[in-house]
């Protein structure tokens, strides 16, 4: 049966107008993303096939367009609207993120920090720049590929801290494996960054390291 000839209460776009998006669930957030279904199936029936298919919602959100339009119904005019939603969702966290009261929100760090780098397939070294009053400046990329030692250089972290004025930074990459656990070589990595950057007066707040949603903080394991 179409969607259209539900009872309105449980339509998802009027469910989600009347009651919120968190009422509805992952099959209908799709499907209001779908718009329509295929013969036989309604939009829900397929977006439940599809989150099915992929394993879960946050597999497809964050799939490659390869894998993306291989699940049914779905193309590269799809799998662009979505790219453009979730740099929306992005966006909006990092300016929340640049709030005066951030550093006092924790949660609004981590879901920035968790929304950019869940869905990298390689290792991505970056930085958050904070100013006197440990409010954040700036988010950048600054290194990507086998993070070792020897791929992240210190000079060009300091120079980019210079740049931006920052007067503490909190460091943060991502493993693709997903175990979260910080290795031998993040933690020499963090060492030799101290080290440099407190010739400046910079300090590092914290080293931070994704793997899908999870986060481990190398400050609260007493790196920094």
């Amino acid at each position: 049966m179409s969607i259209r000839n539900w009872p309105e209460q449980q339509r998802p776009r009027e469910k989600l107008l009347q009651q919120g998006p968190n009422s509805l669930s992952d099959s209908e957030l799709l499907a209001i993303f779908l718009r329509t279904g295929v013969s036989g199936k309604s939009a829900v029936q397929v977006a439940q096939e599809l989150i099915n298919q992929f394993g879960s919602l946050g597999n497809l959100l964050t799939a490659s367009q390869t894998e993306f339009c291989r699940g049914h119904g779905l193309g590269t005019a799809k799998f662009a609207q979505l790219q453009a939603v979730l740099e929306m969702s992005r966006r909006y966290l990092l300016e929340e993120v640049r709030q005066p009261d951030a550093l006092t929100s924790p949660d609004k760090v981590r879901k920035f920090l968790i929304q950019h780098f869940r869905a990298l397939r390689v290792e991505v070294f970056g930085c958050l720049y904070l100013n006197t009053q440990n409010q954040i400046i700036e988010f950048e990329e600054l290194f990507s590929g086998t993070l070792d030692s020897a791929a992240v250089y210190p000079r060009e972290v300091a120079v980019r801290a210079l740049e931006a004025s920052a007067k503490s930074v909190i460091l943060v990459h991502n493993h693709p494996s997903g175990n979260p656990e910080p290795s031998r070589a993040d933690i020499e990595i963090t060492e030799r960054l101290k080290s440099a950057l407190a010739l400046l007066e910079i300090r590092v707040l914290d080293h931070i390291i994704i793997a899908q949603t999870q986060m481990v903080s190398l400050a609260e394991r007493g790196y920094c």
